[in-house]
């Protein structure tokens, strides 16, 4: 019997290493594509549409805060992997009784290297999964503080306004990379109003392309209320996303300061 402990200090035991591996976080359905697992992941969510091949070819199980249960019972797991934040939780404890359910809970590039390492134990791929963290330990350090000390709201979400504040891994993001969180002062996820925001004074307002789908429209919109601000659409994914899409975060950084200078 093999034991593992997740990132929530859940505790699960497998009998063999998981042929049936569904999936139900988008960031963590893409790492386990990635390290090989193409038949073993037998179920995702409909948000994890990286890379397409998956998404075309992978038995759906509803969304990441509303899964289809009996659907997973239907492809009878042995491994479910989630996230914390994520997923609901009256959900993972009802599939925990029924399941072996490993969760993660991501708050710094850390974390997000420690899941890896994990998701490799787990199911068989420590040496592709050391792989994936080897490469972006070489490039974490070449992207630190490589953005100005300037003040950023990071905005998820509209009708509210919602920004990413402190104890999250996007807060994290921005403040290795260089930036200053507008909404540091906050926690999680706050709404905040255009008065707020005026008085905050942020020199950057990020609009981040998921989980709302910001579009230049707003961009605009949110410009009017902010002549002085710099309002950029950015890709969410990439401040979000904690899996293997962290290889791509250096060439996509670089973009972006060439759109801010």
């Amino acid at each position: 019997m093999l034991t593992f402990t997740d990132q929530t200090k859940h505790t699960i035991s497998l009998e063999k290493i998981p042929k049936r591996i569904i999936s139900i976080v988008p960031s963590q359905s893409e790492l386990l594509w990635d390290l090989g697992l193409r038949e073993e992941l037998i179920g995702i969510t409909k948000f994890c549409i990286h890379p397409n091949e998956m998404f075309r070819k992978v038995e759906r199980v509803g969304g990441t805060k509303k899964l289809d249960i009996e659907k997973i019972r239907e492809l009878k797991p042995d491994l479910i992997i989630g996230n914390k934040e994520e997923n609901e939780r009256e959900q993972i404890e009802l599939l925990r009784k029924e399941f072996q359910v490993w969760m993660s809970d991501i708050f710094n590039f850390e974390d997000a290297l420690e899941m890896m390492k994990c998701i490799g134990d787990l199911t068989g791929k420590q040496s592709e999964a050391e792989k994936i963290t080897e490469e972006i330990n070489r490039f974490l350090p070449s992207i630190k503080v490589i953005f100005p000390n300037k003040k950023t709201a990071y905005f998820i979400w509209k009708d509210p306004y919602m920004l990413a504040a402190s104890d999250t891994y996007i807060d994290a993001v921005l403040n290795h990379i260089g930036l200053s969180n507008a909404a540091s002062g906050l926690s999680r996820y706050p709404e905040i109003t255009i008065e707020q925001l005026k008085k905050i004074k942020p020199e950057y307002c990020f609009l981040s392309s998921e989980p709302f789908p910001f579009k230049e429209k707003h961009a605009k919109e949110l410009q009017e209320f902010l002549p002085e601000t710099k309002v950029i659409i950015v890709d969410g994914e990439m401040f979000s996303w904690y899996g293997s899409r962290l290889l791509h975060l250096p060439a996509y950084l670089k973009k972006l300061g060439e759109e801010i200078r």
